[in-house]
C-alpha cells in the first residue's frame, strides 16, 4: 500500500493500536494547533517505527496540549532495510542534508565514523535522530533507521562482520566507472563507507584496500563534496546491487 502524502504524518514513541489514546509531545501539539490549526476531530497519520502506520484523530485540544485517539491501521510495518551507511560527520548543515538523504535512499543503520580527517569529532546523536525522524515523516517511511554512536575508524574495521561487504568511495581510484566493481560484489549484505571532506588518509586507504571484505569504488571524474558523494554513492549502489 502506497503512502498517503495528503495527510499530515507524525512520528510518536507510543504503542499504536485501534482505540488507544495518548498525548502528543509539546512541540507536536504546538505544530498541530498553532501551525496547522487543526481542531478536534481532525485526522492525521501516526507511526512509531514498530506498529505500522495508523490514522488518528484529535480527541481533545487546548492551547498547549493535544490528545490523539488511534483509529485504524493504514499500512503494515515493513522490515528495516539491510543497508548500513557509515559516514564521517560533516559540519552541521551538510550533515543534516546527508542524514536526511541517506534515510530517503534506503539506509537502515546510520553509523558515524571518526577518521583522521574528520572535522566534527562528536556529532550530536540527538540531532542525527531528529533528522532521521523528519525525513521519515516527510517521505512516508515507516521503518525508521537506527542511529548508532560514533565509532573510530580502526575500531569499526576491527569489529566488522566479515560476511557483510563494505563498499568505500575511493577518491584515488584509477578508474571513473563504479559499475564493474559493484557488479562483481557477491554478497547481499552490504554497507557503504563515505569519507570526510579531506578524504581518507593514505594509511586509512591502505588499511581498507588490504581487507578481503572491502570493495573500493570510484565516483566519476569530478571532485565531489562529501555530502554530494554520499548521495551519488548511495544512488549508484542501490541501483546496481541494492533494492531499486
Amino acid at each position: 500500500m502506497r503512502a498517503n502524502y495528503k495527510m499530515q504524518r507524525l512520528f510518536v514513541p507510543d504503542d499504536l493500536a485501534a482505540g488507544i489514546e495518548f498525548d502528543a509531545g509539546q512541540q507536536q501539539s504546538h505544530y498541530l494547533t498553532h501551525v496547522l490549526r487543526l481542531g478536534e476531530g481532525a485526522e492525521i497519520l501516526v507511526f512509531n517505527g514498530r506498529d505500522g502506520e495508523w490514522s488518528a484523530a484529535i480527541a481533545t485540544r487546548s492551547k498547549r496540549a493535544v490528545r490523539l485517539k488511534v483509529l485504524a491501521s493504514q499500512r503494515p510495518q515493513p522490515p528495516l532495510p539491510d543497508l548500513i551507511y557509515c559516514f564521517a560527520p560533516l559540519k552541521q548543515g551538510r550533515l543534516d542534508y546527508l542524514v536526511q538523504k541517506a534515510v530517503e535512499m534506503g539506509a537502515g543503520i546510520l553509523q558515524p565514523v571518526i577518521t583522521q580527517h574528520t572535522q566534527v569529532a562528536k556529532p550530536s546523536i540527538d540531532r542525527l535522530r531528529a533528522n532521521v525522524v523528519e525525513a521519515a515523516e516527510q517521505c512516508g517511511i515507516l521503518a525508521v533507521p537506527e542511529v548508532r554512536e560514533a565509532e573510530k575508524f580502526e575500531r569499526l574495521l576491527s569489529g566488522w562482520d566479515k560476511e557483510r561487504r563494505l563498499i568505500f568511495c575511493d577518491e584515488d581510484a584509477s578508474t571513473n566507472n563504479p559499475l564493474p566493481a559493484l557488479q562483481a560484489v557477491p554478497e547481499r549484505k552490504l554497507a557503504l563507507l563515505v569519507g570526510p571532506e579531506g578524504g581518507f588518509s593514505d594509511d586509512e586507504r591502505k588499511m581498507l584496500r588490504a581487507l578481503p571484505f572491502v570493495t573500493a569504488i570510484p565516483l566519476g571524474p569530478r571532485i565531489l563534496r562529501a555530502d554530494t558523494a554520499a548521495v551519488a554513492a548511495l544512488a549508484v549502489m542501490q541501483a546496481t546491487v541494492g533494492d531499486w
